[in-house]
């Protein structure tokens, strides 16, 4: 591991997309970091950027996710996990292999790293730790071919609620839910121009969310600015779970 143990003020799971763009707002608002992710060039480029201790790990496997949490410290302000996966098929072409493995990456890998963080949580000296799970609008909306990712991420928005009330008063527990966001993951849908134009016509506000606008709600959700918010489902969406266009 290249990483010494030290005390870290939050933990980011995910070094892509959102999770890069949590991990430097929150740099920017003066919090340390412990950084984890299977992308070792990526991790290593953004630790380096924001001085922040990291780990490689595979959320998927349960040793090595559990060891790379607790390399954080005994005292941990908050973590977020921002790990997931679009894949999008119809029910018919869905395998039960694949099903499982949206399930293990989305949902059984959060719960594993809020299981071993748990006790620098209860360390945590701040009124109360914060905790940052990630779903999609398509659990609330449904769209088409979304089966496996509806479940998985359906399965995040139930462990949200069920932890925030597990958890109070000392720690809190939210979730995000994002439309569709230009990353990395989501390429292989926003480099097509015309569909891109055509996703985005669906959001009453014309366009695809970025990034910064998830780590805006993430940074603060994270941070004591929040301290009376807790088992809440927060769409940064656009407006798209809750609104209908003028079309």
């Amino acid at each position: 591991m290249d990483v010494s143990i030290c005390m870290a003020k939050h933990i980011i799971i995910g070094t892509s997309g959102i999770g890069a763009a949590v991990a430097r707002q929150l740099s920017a608002d003066g919090a340390e970091l412990h950084l984890i992710s299977r992308e070792a060039g990526r991790l290593s480029a953004l630790a380096g950027e924001l001085l922040a201790t990291h780990v490689i790990a595979d959320v998927t496997t349960s040793v090595e996710l559990e060891h790379a949490v607790q390399a954080a410290g005994p005292e941990v302000d908050g973590l977020a996990y921002c790990v997931g996966s679009i894949n999008l098929k119809p029910a018919s072409r869905l395998t039960d292999v694949e099903i499982v493995k949206d399930f293990e990456l989305n949902a059984l890998g959060a719960f594993r790293a809020i299981k071993a963080a748990l006790p620098a949580l209860k360390a945590s000296k701040q009124q109360s730790a914060s905790i940052l799970l990630f779903s999609t609008v398509a659990v609330q909306q449904g769209f088409a071919s979304h089966a496996s990712v509806a479940m998985a991420k359906g399965a995040i928005e139930g462990l949200t609620r069920a932890l925030a009330a597990e958890f109070a008063p000392k720690i809190r527990v939210n979730c995000i839910a994002p439309s569709l966001t230009r990353t990395p993951l989501a390429s292989f849908i926003t480099n097509n121009e015309t569909a891109t134009q055509a996703i985005a016509s669906l959001h009453p506000l014309q366009r695809l969310g970025e990034a910064e606008d998830i780590a805006a709600m993430g940074a603060l959700l994270l941070s004591s600015a929040s301290s009376w918010i807790t088992g809440q489902i927060i769409g940064i969406d656009g407006g798209r779970s809750s609104l209908r266009g003028k079309g």
